[in-house]
């Protein structure tokens, strides 16, 4: 059924159109009205996104402008990139940008493989109710609060009664100042993280495990092959799309050091080695009251972190054929 208007012009009604006469605003329409209860479910995380985390975007003009609270944003005049000129003549934000760089290489050396580890491991254990204790024992440091664990770290490594000192006594040492000597803050801080998030972030090899098709493992066993070479062969090489993908998302984050856990282990004794961009844009901007020059180590850690997605990402396409994008 048609309809004609005033201009005597004959107007297809738009359910009769056929999908390729349909306008992309009249296909979008269609969908909506669709689907919209999905979308209304949809609304609150949209409207989460966009206020807290798009219109703070706004505010990144602070990086290029002389910033006083009393003007505000718009009536604080424009410097250009003096801030950045001020940062990279900064040596301690040269010596934060080192110290991430450093403590984030190690941590990606050294604990992104053992959420693997612990994945396959679970994954070859025979009895369900010591899979299950041992998977709850090691996910649990993940639900407990950095302020809790900071203060396990600190009575642990105490060296008064802590119970590393402790045995240092007893085997005849003198007990050794560990979280005022910066040569010790890594390992201590890299072992903590680890210890803290690497058994709930096996869950998601754990998952890609499951989805293996048991066939590869029973033609396995017909042939004659162990458990290592099954490992090897189909374990391994099954999860490794999911691999490249956590992969790529660890190195987005590689400047983003767990700001929280440094904050409440380091001292200035330790700066030296513990001292980092999160922490020093902490310093400027909340205890300096630096805004402008917090903003502007924000947008640089930020931009690093996007090249570094972009870069994994494309080396990830072109030689493994999987990627995010």
């Amino acid at each position: 059924m048609t309809d004609v208007n005033k201009t005597g012009v004959v107007v297809q009604p738009l359910a009769s159109k056929t999908a390729g006469q349909l306008t992309r605003w009249e296909r979008l329409l269609i969908i909506l009205k669709r689907d919209w209860q999905l979308y209304l479910l949809l609304a609150p995380t949209i409207i989460w996104l966009l206020v807290f985390l798009y219109k703070p975007m706004y505010g990144l003009q602070i990086a290029f402008k002389d910033y006083s609270i009393f003007r505000g944003i718009v009536g604080s005049p424009w410097v250009g990139f003096e801030h950045f000129e001020t940062l990279f003549n900064n040596d301690q934000f040269i010596r934060a940008i080192r110290n991430t760089i450093a403590i984030s290489f190690i941590s990606l050396c050294v604990g992104f493989p053992v959420p693997i580890l612990l994945a396959i491991m679970f994954n070859e254990i025979v009895n369900q109710v010591f899979k299950r204790t041992a998977q709850t024992i090691v996910y649990l440091p993940h639900f407990i609060s950095s302020v809790i664990i900071a203060g396990i770290v600190i009575a642990a490594f105490s060296p008064s009664s802590g119970i590393v000192n402790t045995f240092i006594k007893a085997l005849g040492f003198d007990p050794v100042y560990f979280l005022t000597r910066p040569e010790w803050f890594r390992p201590i801080f890299i072992g903590t993280s680890i210890w803290q998030e690497a058994g709930f972030s096996s869950i998601v090899f754990l998952a890609a495990i499951a989805g293996v098709n048991p066939s590869l493992y029973e033609s396995a066993v017909v042939d004659g092959a162990s458990r290592w070479q099954m490992i090897w062969k189909i374990t391994i090489p099954s999860i490794l799309p999911t691999i490249i993908i956590m992969l790529i998302i660890r190195i987005g984050n590689m400047l983003e050091v767990s700001f929280e856990m440094i904050i409440l282990l380091y001292q200035p004794a330790t700066y030296e080695k513990a001292d980092v961009i999160n922490t020093f844009i902490y310093r400027q901007g909340i205890q300096g009251g630096q805004y402008d020059v917090a903003a502007a180590a924000g947008l640089f850690n930020a931009v690093v972190a996007f090249v570094l997605v972009i870069t994994a990402n494309s080396i990830a396409r072109r030689y493994s054929k999987t990627s995010l994008w």
